[in-house]
């Protein structure tokens, strides 16, 4: 098949999940072409199959922004039909969804479906803005097919948008040959001395990650275990967390490392995941980090219940619960026994559950099942 794929090139579950799916189908003979702004972030590597099509966005003096959802939209149909497209599948509502509706119309009759996958905040806070729910309607409205990244996800936009679609849900996936169990005996000496913990948070720093509640129950943790925080990510909160660790006088002990597109090794050298999150449609960090045998201390927040098995890869409690989640935490790292059969239950749950070869054949039966019934096989 030839597919289309846009997404946010930057940091964040949905331009990784969006790039890693374009990878894998590339690597299975399919021909990929990324429709993008920039080169996503994951992409980092060169395959035959895969095209990068970057948007050249007009600017005027007469004009207050750029036109950048109207070039999209125009580069999406130029796609369409200078590489007889099979599939577009846009990663997020607004603005793909809406740029990919446009697309269609500018190639009608075209036998190109499209597919929308809904990875969250489109859903769970920008359809909560009056001014934008109708023009994301449009674009769940006019999919061929709709997916989420969780059954929680799905079922807060059947709430919304009682009229969408059918949703599919497909879960977020993992490679477990590249997230896997590794000693970085190394790189831990970077961080913590030898008989000091490591425990890490992964995001992009916006509210709703919560990162000083992140910061808060590291306080707590490192009074009874011997410990070391590593913060990885960027964004609006990064100032408030920072302020914060100097508030506590935990400079030597926190670590900011900023963004960091590889982040495989950084998991094989943590020994805990915290996740803390108000709102998380999926929580990919939590499953890749399972995927290399670190166990999750996080809260009962959208769709991480259904990635983390509370009791068996992990703990989880409710939102803002501090003291809480500091408990289960200093509970993993002194008891090795449970942090052993935690360890082992997370990667088995990853490989079974999570794994990207089954994840992307559930896209391509979805795939088929659109070109089927267009009567193109």
């Amino acid at each position: 098949m030839r597919i289309g794929i846009s997404c946010y090139p930057t940091v964040g579950g949905s331009g990784a999940v969006a790039t890693e799916l374009g990878k894998a189908l590339a690597h299975k003979g399919h021909q990929v072409h990324f429709i993008v702004t920039d080169v996503p972030f994951r992409l980092g590597e060169f395959h035959q199959n895969i095209f990068v099509h970057e948007e050249d966005t007009s600017t005027y003096p007469v004009l207050r922004t750029p036109l950048y959802d109207l070039s999209l939209a125009a580069l999406m149909a130029r796609t369409i039909r200078e590489q007889n497209l099979d599939i577009l599948h846009v990663h997020y509502a607004l603005p793909f969804a809406v740029c990919a509706f446009l697309a269609k119309q500018m190639t009608e009759n075209h036998h190109c479906k499209v597919v929308t996958t809904l990875h969250g905040t489109d859903i769970t806070v920008l359809a909560q803005d009056s001014s934008l729910y109708d023009v994301i309607q449009l674009g769940i409205a006019r999919s061929d097919a709709v997916t989420a990244v969780s059954y929680s996800l799905a079922e807060q936009t059947q709430v919304l948008f009682p009229h969408s679609p059918s949703i599919q849900t497909i879960h977020n996936f993992v490679d477990p040959d590249v997230f896997r169990p590794v000693c970085h005996p190394d790189m831990r000496r970077c961080f913590a001395a030898d008989d000091e913990k490591i425990l890490l948070h992964i995001s992009n720093f916006r509210a709703v990650k919560r990162v000083t509640d992140v910061v808060r129950v590291f306080v707590r943790v490192q009074e009874r275990v011997k410990s070391r925080l590593l913060l990885v990510g960027e964004g609006p909160e990064e100032g408030a967390a920072r302020n914060l660790v100097q508030e506590l006088d935990l400079a030597s002990k926190v670590r900011f490392l900023g963004r960091q597109d590889e982040v495989a090794d950084l998991f094989a050298t943590a020994d805990l995941l915290l996740l803390p999150s108000q709102k998380e449609s999926f929580g990919l960090v939590a499953l890749e980090a399972m995927s290399t045998g670190v166990p999750v201390v996080g809260s009962r927040a959208g769709g991480i219940p259904e990635v983390v098995a509370h009791g068996k890869t992990g703990f989880l409690t409710e939102i803002g619960d501090i003291a809480t989640m500091s408990e289960e935490a200093i509970r993993l790292l002194t008891d090795d026994e449970l942090y052993h059969r935690m360890s082992v239950a997370g990667r088995e749950r990853a490989q079974t559950q999570f794994h990207i070869q089954d994840k992307v054949a559930e896209y391509e039966s979805l795939y088929v099942s659109l070109l089927d019934v267009a009567g193109k096989k």
